[in-house]
């Protein structure tokens, strides 16, 4: 194999159309990674993949809970509450400190460390959670209200950070799990966990306010956020035991300088795309949430429900989520995570267009079950979809060295659509008119094309994502990086060690381990043979 490298960048050059060209003569498939013939029990190599992934259930609980809370202090406060300019901001300041997390963790977790970032997002995440609950200002009901809104913004930099900390880590340790399952321990880890923090989060301010008997309102909603204090704790103390993935000691620019131009030009197309499609999944999933409070409003009337029966049914509408997830998981590595994306998109699509062309028929009282069939049969299909593939396919289509970054961007890209959502769809609702049927038509007439538009996109626009992605993309980029000049040494360098070293390093490890189908082998260091053989600069 022709693999070497030149100071001046022209293998594959300037006369390569796409810096894809330049690697497809350098780099083979590979079919299966070094990791997977670790000597380790089965136990030890998931505990990372359970530990790295599960903080996301804290996203779902802290973020599906703050609605009783709201529901709780409107109540407890009346007109104090509903005429207060926190109103506004406390159910959704919580995504703007996400944001600001998975930016900032994702440039940690790749040029600090993975496992550290995890540590210190959780800390942030136990602390500000615990802030959330005891919220107080001299008594006075505004201050409170600022100072939850203030603690929540913290709390969301915490839950930010589980995404490309949390995320990627997990779906570097998949590649030590056997193939054949690595998507679906990685989305039930991700994922699922979100779904069951919805679940939880809406469970337990029905068991607090069952045991207040509906009194108590200061109790009920401070004890709800106390206890996702809970969660992160237990994880936390399982994280301090996690050492630095594999495949991140390998191919890390930790103490290297990151070559943003390469990787715009080798991950930016492929960048795009997948941020696109994570924004208009959340884009989307602000108006498909207006049909729960159909189902609950044919239920009962909100203003004399007691809280347990309001906070009863938030808990069944949010067990729809997870036949989707817990079903969906292994469809990932039965079709891949592409085709798993774009079926669930698709039929979550024909649903809302049943949905929205009969909602004069099902939004009727005497419909509500069926309605909530329907209904239940949506969510399913879109946590089957991109619930479960979207963070899965960021997470693997992109080189270790630069994973957090491409992430973090992907997915804070994704909160903006949520954000662009929230203040489009009102636009859309109010363009129906008087017509309550028009007014709940037009967003999943819009949400519903727009899934379409998804799953073409992850269909024809993104690559095959197999058990393997990850090990290719390692290759691949180290191929570019080579081909275009880029010393290759620095990749996988440890603290305090020179290029000299790792020369010495690489020249005295064992012969390389016996080789993939595809015929590359690989070094102890985690180099492929054939970069071995080639000249470095």
């Amino acid at each position: 194999m022709n693999n070497q490298p030149t100071t001046g960048g022209s293998v594959g050059g300037d006369d390569a159309s796409t810096p894809r060209e330049q690697v497809k003569g350098l780099v083979p498939d590979v079919d299966m990674p070094p990791l997977e013939n670790s000597q380790t029990t089965w136990w030890k190599r998931m505990l990372p993949v359970i530990a790295c992934g599960a903080g996301l259930f804290s996203d779902g609980y802290i973020n599906n809970v703050i609605g009783s809370v709201i529901t709780i202090l409107a109540i407890q406060y009346g007109d104090v509450w509903t005429e207060s300019g926190a109103k506004k901001v406390v159910g959704a300041i919580a995504f703007a400190g996400t944001v600001v997390g998975q930016l900032a963790f994702g440039y940690l977790s790749d040029k600090w460390s993975r496992t550290n970032s995890l540590l210190l997002s959780t800390v942030i995440l136990i602390i500000f959670t615990a802030l959330t609950a005891g919220s107080y200002f001299k008594g006075d009901p505004i201050g409170m209200f600022n100072i939850l809104a203030a603690w929540r913004f913290f709390v969301g930099i915490g839950i930010g950070g589980e995404y490309p900390a949390g995320s990627v880590s997990c779906a570097e340790s998949t590649g030590e799990l056997k193939a054949g399952s690595r998507n679906m321990w990685f989305i039930l880890f991700t994922n699922s966990m979100i779904d069951w923090g919805f679940v939880i989060g809406a469970f337990v301010p029905f068991v607090v306010a069952a045991a207040c008997h509906n009194e108590h309102l200061s109790t009920i909603w401070r004890t709800s956020l106390a206890i996702g204090v809970v969660f992160p704790s237990v994880l936390l103390v399982l994280r301090f035991y996690l050492s630095e993935p594999e495949e991140f000691q390998r191919h890390s620019m930790k103490y290297a300088k990151t070559p943003y131009r390469l990787v715009l030009r080798f991950y930016g197309w492929r960048l795009f795309i997948v941020s696109l499609v994570w924004f208009i999944y959340d884009f989307s999933t602000y108006s498909f949430s207006i049909y729960s409070g159909t189902i609950l409003a044919n239920l009962f009337d909100e203003g004399s429900a007691p809280l347990t029966t309001v906070f009863g049914w938030n808990t069944v509408i949010n067990l729809f989520y997870i036949p989707g997830t817990m079903l969906g998981a292994p469809l990932s590595d039965l079709i891949g995570p592409r085709y798993a994306l774009a079926s669930g998109v698709f039929l979550q699509a024909i649903v809302g267009f049943i949905m929205a062309g009969n909602y004069s028929r099902l939004a009727k009282p005497e419909m509500v079950g069926a309605f909530a069939s329907v209904y239940g049969i949506f969510q399913s299909f879109g946590e089957m979809g991109p619930g479960n593939n979207i963070g899965l396919i960021a997470a693997k289509t992109c080189a270790t060295g630069v994973r957090g970054q491409y992430y973090g961007i992907a997915a804070a890209i994704g909160k903006l659509g949520a954000f662009v959502g929230t203040y489009v769809f009102p636009y859309i609702v109010a363009a129906g008119g008087d017509s309550e049927v028009l007014q709940a038509q037009y967003p999943f007439w819009v949400s519903s094309s727009l899934c379409i538009i998804s799953a073409a996109l992850v269909v024809f626009c993104l690559p095959h994502i197999g058990q393997d992605t990850i090990a290719e993309e390692d290759a691949k980029f180290r191929a570019f990086l080579e081909a275009n000049g880029y010393d290759t040494r620095q990749l996988g360098l440890k603290k305090g060690e020179s290029l000299e070293a790792v020369e010495s390093r690489v020249s005295n490890v064992a012969p390389v381990q016996p080789k993939t189908d595809s015929g590359i082998g690989f070094d102890r260091a985690g180099r492929s043979e054939s970069t071995q053989r080639s000249s470095v600069i």
